[in-house]
């Protein structure tokens, strides 16, 4: 005889409404409208109180009866009873698990910004996440990468951002002739790493210059500084005969897991190489120059 069951891994139904992991989720779907709720249907039913969200509830009337149509009864008294949750039980260290659901959310949050400030849309999805940073207890800058990306662009008055690395340690990038201010940083961290002294250049200017020109004469863009995907391929060129560059070269696996923010909004390009390198990125929601609406 058929059946029907789900595998539902969040909200996790035995953790509180208010923990930070099932905060995170209904951050993750405010897109959605989604709302974590007390599953009435469990609670009436068992005298458990269970966590579930508002489109679960409301369906799970309708869907009781399709299945009591179809197969002759029901055999589940609530929405959570249907799903297979296993995951508050996998859950080692809690205080982890909280920390890592509050940056998320702030992640969230300033991927709606974004979201809302390229559609030109109200700032409905950044409001609800904003109320849940409220009851988290947390703001924008509780984002280590925040402030320092932000301080660069007011010593600078240009573009900046700033990467935290694995022990904690900010790395910051400025808008340069040469260089974005993303991929300044990127040369910055990976230097560090390398333990390759800063004022070492990765690049010489000239090896810089005749992409610069390629971009500028040949390929039409207005912007002649390097963004990240030709500072990683100018520094694996290099790395053939520059003993720096194939150190700092080697050591792109350990940006895994980093987290970096930028003062303005990053291309489709910037956003893939930061993404296929396992970082997470965040913007504020503004543009280098009024109107621009391209990939770079």
């Amino acid at each position: 005889q058929a059946g029907y069951a789900k595998f539902e891994t969040f909200p996790i139904w035995d953790l509180p409404l208010d923990h930070p992991v099932n905060m995170a989720y209904e951050a993750a779907t405010a897109d959605l409208d989604d709302v974590n709720m007390i599953d009435h249907f469990h609670l009436a039913a068992y005298g458990t109180r269970a966590v579930n969200y508002n489109r679960d509830l409301e369906v799970f009337p309708l869907l009781s009866a399709l299945l009591e149509k179809l197969t002759g009864s029901c055999p589940y008294k609530s929405p959570t009873d249907m799903g297979v949750n296993m995951v508050g039980s996998c859950i080692s260290n809690d205080d982890v698990c909280r920390e890592a659901a509050k940056q998320e959310v702030i992640r969230r949050y300033f991927k709606a910004l974004v979201e809302e400030k390229r559609a030109g849309t109200d700032s409905h999805e950044s409001d609800h996440i904003a109320i849940i940073m409220g009851k988290l207890g947390i703001d924008r800058n509780y984002r280590p990468v925040v402030r320092p990306a932000l301080e660069i662009e007011r010593k600078t008055k240009n573009p900046g951002s700033a990467i935290e690395l694995q022990d904690g340690t900010i790395v910051t990038g400025k808008t340069s002739a040469l260089l974005g201010p993303s991929a300044a940083m990127l040369l910055n961290a990976l230097k560090l790493l390398a333990g390759i002294p800063p004022k070492m250049h990765l690049l010489a200017p000239e090896s810089i210059e005749p992409i610069q020109k390629l971009k500028t004469e040949h390929l039409g863009s207005r912007n002649p500084r390097l963004h990240t995907d030709e500072v990683l391929i100018a520094l694996s060129v290099s790395a053939n005969t520059n003993e720096y560059a194939r150190r700092a070269l080697e050591q792109l696996q350990a940006l895994q897991g980093c987290d970096v923010h930028t003062t303005t909004i990053l291309g489709s390009v910037d956003e893939g190489i930061f993404r296929n390198l396992g970082i997470n990125v965040t913007c504020e929601p503004k543009y280098w120059r009024k109107g621009v609406y391209q990939k770079r």
